[in-house]
């Protein structure tokens, strides 16, 4: 300060009166106002705890536009409580993003890095396949781990069906923002956050469902799907695999079931079907011996005939034939 006014006076002497006058003025002004900045602050910074603090506030939940929107829809309808309530529920809030597949990418990996579970990522997508997943593709990756449910009938609600996957119900009525008592329409879809997928449904898109039916060495000789007839050349379906093995090697169930049918035909020769759970049937064809009965409950251990040539065949092999639902389909998709 006193540098400050040792200048005015030197200025002073070089100023008239008047100007003097309005120098002294603006000095003292510029004193005052730094003096009093000075004693706000040093007030401030005394009684912080006590002067202007406050606001929403919890441990966990981070407080967004989204949040305080929740806040105040909430005040609206029913005071602090379901303020509170509003504020956690945006933890639940679920959304989507785009991934990528890389070269080196599997399933798991991609679940992974994402904190999620494999199973997420194969519902969400609707991947029948695993092993098909080509690099390029583009998957949906959601916030938070869950499973895709289609509701079968009418008047399903959040509660039965968090019930049916042992899964937290009030999480799941907010994520889908449906109360959970509330009926839901047949053909909807809901996300059911921490549900994981059945057994069965795992181990058909994983390609492990079933053991292959032949444990020695063997090599394919027909794929499923379209072919050259061996007979005619013309084309035809071929609604299995061939497995082209010497005669006489054993054929295992390649998955636990009944026997539901053993036999001759001139197709397949000696023949074996086999139901097992999940509406999966298997036919194994072309044997030279049968060694199982209609009626005997098989499991994957269990010899039940061995390879041969019998029927429409050119060389000893097994036909081998999986049906779901009593449609053909490819068992190269879900063996391992």
């Amino acid at each position: 300060m006193k540098k400050v006014f040792w200048g005015v006076k030197n200025t002073i002497k070089k100023m008239s009166v008047r100007n003097a006058a309005q120098c002294f003025s603006i000095t003292f002004g510029v004193c005052a106002l730094v003096l009093t900045g000075t004693m706000v602050f040093a007030n401030h910074s005394s009684k912080s705890e006590n002067n202007g603090q406050g606001g929403f506030e919890s441990p966990t939940i981070p407080v967004t536009e989204e949040v305080l929107d929740g806040i105040a829809e909430a005040d609206a309808q029913g005071g602090e409580d379901s303020a509170i309530v509003a504020g956690f529920e945006d933890t639940y809030n679920l959304s989507y993003f785009a991934y990528r597949v890389r070269s080196g990418d599997m399933i798991g990996r991609i679940a992974e890095q994402f904190d999620i579970t494999s199973d997420t990522i194969i519902s969400v997508n609707n991947i029948r396949n695993s092993r098909l997943l080509q690099i390029g593709d583009y998957l949906k990756i959601p916030t938070m781990p869950g499973i895709l449910y289609n509701v079968k009938k009418d008047g399903e609600t959040i509660e039965t069906i968090a019930e049916k996957y042992k899964v937290d119900a009030a999480k799941c009525s907010a994520v889908n923002h449906i109360e959970l008592a509330s009926a839901i329409n047949a053909g909807s879809t809901i996300f059911v956050p921490d549900a994981e997928l059945d057994w069965v449904t795992r181990q058909e898109i994983n390609g492990d469902l079933f053991r292959k039916p032949i444990r020695a060495r063997w090599y394919k000789s027909s794929s499923f799907g379209w072919r050259a007839s061996p007979f005619t050349g013309a084309r035809s379906y071929h609604s299995g695999v061939d497995m082209a093995c010497p005669t006489g090697t054993n054929i295992y169930a390649a998955l636990p079931g009944k026997v539901t049918a053993t036999g001759y035909n001139s197709t397949y020769g000696n023949y074996v079907i086999i139901a097992h759970h999940s509406g999966y049937k298997t036919l194994y064809g072309h044997m030279s011996a049968i060694l199982c009965h209609k009626g005997n409950y098989v499991t994957q251990d269990t010899r039940i005939g061995r390879v041969g040539s019998t029927g429409m065949s050119t060389g000893p092999h097994l036909h081998f034939t999986v049906f779901k639902n009593n449609k053909q389909v490819n068992p190269e998709n879900l063996w391992n």
